[in-house]
């Protein structure tokens, strides 16, 4: 069984607009994260630049999305030094379209938030793998061995 074409979208990014399809040929990581400046969002951040090199030789580009400004990505990225784009979805039309808002605990408070998830796109633009409920350590890891095998 086939998978189906994962849905086009435009979406504003860090560097300029990124739409989906204009990258058929590339496999496509795209992480969902909470929120920039956080501690586990900065951990997951510096794994991927970490293993940025390796991603590309694969074939594959990296893009980060969360509901963060551009701004705040954009300050993100730079202190960082992430080597990738980072999307700005403040209306949640990717986080809708992914299934990524969850009911979270934070605090012993009920919140509204992203769970931390990664999607591998291949080149003709199909859904060759997902993780949902994403713990950081060894998830890059994990995503570039899958990426290799592709």
């Amino acid at each position: 069984m086939t998978t189906p074409l994962v849905e086009n979208f435009t979406a504003a990014a860090t560097g300029g607009e990124f739409t989906l399809k204009d990258h058929r040929g590339e496999i496509v990581v795209l992480y969902f994260y909470p929120k920039d400046n956080t501690p586990g969002c900065t951990t997951e951040g510096a794994d991927f630049r970490d293993r940025a090199n390796a991603f590309a030789k694969a074939g594959a580009i990296i893009v980060g999305v969360s509901r963060d400004s551009l701004k705040s990505h954009e300050n993100f990225k730079a202190k960082m030094g992430l080597p990738f784009a980072l999307i700005s979805d403040p209306d949640e039309v990717l986080c809708q379209q992914f299934g990524v808002m969850k009911m979270k605990n934070m605090y012993g408070k009920k919140v509204r938030g992203i769970e931390r998830s990664t999607f591998v796109i291949d080149g003709k633009g199909r859904l060759a793998r997902e993780w949902r409920g994403v713990k950081v350590p060894g998830h890059a890891d994990e995503v570039l061995t899958f990426v290799q095998t592709l």
